[in-house]
């Protein structure tokens, strides 16, 4: 896209994470800042787009385990991002056509794409909120969600790949906290977090200047930090690990470097 293509109320020359998410990945739907911001990561951390596509594969892992395993059947996907193979709906949906979905992003381009987010079988429901996670009552509260999910019934919620953008100073656990407190027994919530753990000091050094050059904020969090998240909750097999390891559907000598990837994941189920 170029700027001339920018939809009313979007500033193409500001990096968006979900943009920047959808180049890695190998989309069209950026613009020049976004890609500018994209390289300037991948030149402290080479080998983000591999994190970018294991990420992606840990989201289809973790909503099928969560849907033929823990039957789950209603799913809260906040930092959506844009549309491409495998959402979240398509996975549950294959398992059980009645599953429901609500997606949230912040970007408006997403919301320009979103039909391709609401492609519901006609036994279930896919909805999707222009909202930020930095709002979670917003969210919780929104028509359109209590419309699409009955909270009095387990719910899946997804935080894939986003928390590493709330710096402490906007308190991502407390955001947590109150996304959780509606949601019943239970429900569970996945989460994947970017880290430093696995680097050298040289290469973390890197990547944390390379990240405060891209233009949008971003924190690296160790295992403790990481850890935190799940607080009162019950970690589900194999627990804390990168997600590569996280239920892997390949052998071992077949799996992306853990080093290379440098992402956390977890899978929690709320007593």
């Amino acid at each position: 896209m170029d700027n001339e293509q920018a939809p009313l109320g979007i500033d193409p020359t500001k990096a968006h994470p979900s943009r920047r998410y959808n180049y890695w990945l190998g989309g069209k739907d950026n613009f020049a800042a976004d890609r500018a911001s994209a390289e300037m990561v991948a030149s402290g951390f080479p080998t983000v787009r591999l994190a970018a596509l294991e990420n992606r594969r840990f989201l289809r892992r973790a909503v099928s385990y969560l849907a033929a395993e823990r039957g789950i059947r209603q799913f809260l996907d906040i930092g959506t991002g844009l549309p491409s193979a495998g959402n979240v709906h398509e996975v549950a949906q294959a398992i059980d056509p009645g599953a429901r979905i609500v997606y949230v992003d912040n970007d408006p381009i997403v919301l320009v794409h979103a039909r391709a987010l609401l492609t519901s079988a006609p036994e279930g429901a896919t909805a999707y909120l222009e909202a930020d996670l930095r709002d979670p009552d917003g969210i919780m509260t929104h028509p359109e969600l209590h419309a699409t999910l009955d909270l009095s019934r387990p719910v899946a919620l997804m935080l894939v790949a986003i928390m590493h953008f709330l710096p402490d100073d906007e308190d991502p656990y407390g955001i947590l906290a109150r996304l959780l407190e509606p949601l019943p027994p239970g429900s569970h919530v996945v989460i994947t977090h970017a880290t430093g753990d696995h680097l050298t000091p040289e290469q973390y050094a890197e990547a944390v200047a390379a990240n405060e050059r891209s233009g949008v904020p971003f924190r690296l969090r160790s295992r403790e930090e990481f850890t935190r998240f799940f607080t009162g909750l019950e970690l589900l097999p194999p627990g804390i690990t990168s997600i590569v390891e996280w239920r892997p559907d390949d052998a071992p000598e077949a799996r992306s470097p853990v080093d290379k990837v440098s992402m956390y994941g977890g899978v929690a189920h709320i007593p």
